[in-house]
């Protein structure tokens, strides 16, 4: 069972995955959406960069259950800053905390989150400690995800913030792991599946999200969800359905 909350902190949710108690349920697959998390799974603590592509989760244990699991997860931009590491060197990957961080931090939070009695609060009071240190947001970055949420083009966004295209790149890798191409694919995608879950027929489902057409929406769900969007709507359909982006493995 998968709940989520939002944090005091705008742009941050705090997220936690009960196992379930028998085996034979669905694996869902953890869908591409530009955000990355801080994990706490089975005793470990990690870091889920930002994803090009489904990542389906490993099962654990012999009846091939899911380890409870908790995270706070970064919505695209805000985590580089309080990890101190560019979005693009954790492209695609779960990395262990202390190989970020091999110093005493990342074992002090280690520590404190297999201490508390409420894991996922502990993990949260972490992360906001290390988001006031990094500071608030950079404005230009939360401009750009919103321009390309709103399906601007990239050249738009890159002039609306007063970067060429070029320089709008190079930040884009550095803040949310892939060029304003890419995010701009993934957020549109988002923004697909969200009219899916809403059961909007899927001709409307690609207009609205700003695709050329049904099958333009069908190529970019396989591309990039590893799903048909029959797949999609089956799982969005089931009783307990993951959510759709880096939150829920390690």
């Amino acid at each position: 069972m998968y709940r989520e909350r939002a944090s005091r902190v705008d742009g941050v949710v705090v997220w936690t995955r009960t196992a379930p108690e028998s085996d034979g349920g669905p694996v869902y697959p953890v869908l591409p959406d530009g955000c990355m998390d801080l994990l706490w799974i089975g005793g470990r603590l990690s870091v889920a960069g930002p994803d090009t592509h489904a990542f389906t989760p490993p099962l654990s244990g012999a009846a091939g259950g899911f380890t409870d699991a908790v995270g706070v997860r970064f919505a695209p931009g805000i985590a580089p800053a309080l990890l101190g590491v560019p979005a693009h060197e954790l492209r695609d990957r779960r990395v262990d905390l202390t190989d970020l961080w091999p110093g005493p931090a990342g074992r002090d939070i280690a520590e404190r989150v297999a201490a508390a009695t409420d894991p996922a609060a502990a993990l949260e009071a972490a992360a906001l400690r290390r988001l006031a240190l990094a500071g608030p947001p950079d404005p230009l970055l939360r401009a750009v995800v919103a321009g390309l949420d709103a399906g601007r083009p990239v050249a738009a966004v890159a002039e609306s913030v007063g970067l060429g295209t070029r320089r709008l790149h190079r930040r884009s890798l550095d803040a949310f792991g892939y060029g304003p191409k890419t995010l701009a694919r993934v957020l549109r995608l988002q923004r697909a599946l969200a009219l899916v879950r809403a059961s909007v027929p899927y001709a409307e489902t690609a207009v609205v999200a700003g695709y050329a057409d049904q099958a333009h929406l069908a190529r970019e769900t396989r591309e990039l969800a590893g799903l048909t969007l029959g797949a999609y709507a089956a799982l969005a359909n089931s009783e307990t359905p993951q959510p759709s982006g880096s939150s829920t493995t390690a």
